[in-house]
């Protein structure tokens, strides 16, 4: 976290994705870990492993996101982004992916992105998987370079999410498409 912290001191632009793996920690210290981290991120990848507490002072009346499906359709997204917005005003941009798995070589991907104020929701995206490896940090490094490049909100997010499927098409873990 101290890195975070100088990155920030620094003027640095700070983008986090909470990727959770169950070898590393267990879910509950992901989840704090990953929420005393927010403070000091620009651009969320991802709504999980982070507590967002219904009632700060009763943590038994769990997180607003407990009752969210996996695949929520606009409005619940919009919803859980600003709860984000409004406990973490620093963050820019949220972003993630929601994947639908038709069998076990087809899938479709979509995201969806608070940016500049509002919720923008991408195309979907079906494919034939070769390799699923490195699909999420396709999406990330899809996003960041969108949004470098400063391409409109709309784009950036389609851009992330097609950085993402197409990468799945490709055996490695990597995304070698320019």
């Amino acid at each position: 976290m101290n890195s975070l912290r100088t990155a920030k001191e620094k003027g640095m632009t700070v983008s986090f994705d909470g990727n959770f793996r169950s070898t590393l920690w267990t879910w509950e210290e992901a989840r704090d870990f990953c929420t005393q981290c927010l403070p000091f991120v620009d651009v969320l990848l991802g709504i999980e492993p982070y507590h967002l507490w219904k009632d700060e002072a009763d943590h038994s009346k769990g997180d607003v996101k407990d009752n969210i499906p996996l695949q929520p359709n606009y409005e619940q997204q919009d919803e859980i982004f600003y709860i984000f917005i409004d406990r973490y005003p620093n963050l820019k941009c949220i972003a993630r992916h929601v994947r639908y798995a038709h069998s076990g070589s087809e899938n479709s991907l979509k995201a969806y992105m608070w940016y500049e104020g509002h919720t923008f929701e991408s195309k979907l995206f079906t494919f034939n998987i070769l390799d699923r490896v490195g699909g999420g940090d396709a999406f990330a490094s899809g996003l960041i370079y969108a949004m470098m490049k400063h391409y409109k909100a709309m784009d950036i997010i389609n851009f992330a999410v097609a950085s993402s499927a197409i990468k799945h098409t490709i055996r490695g873990d990597a995304n070698i498409t320019d």
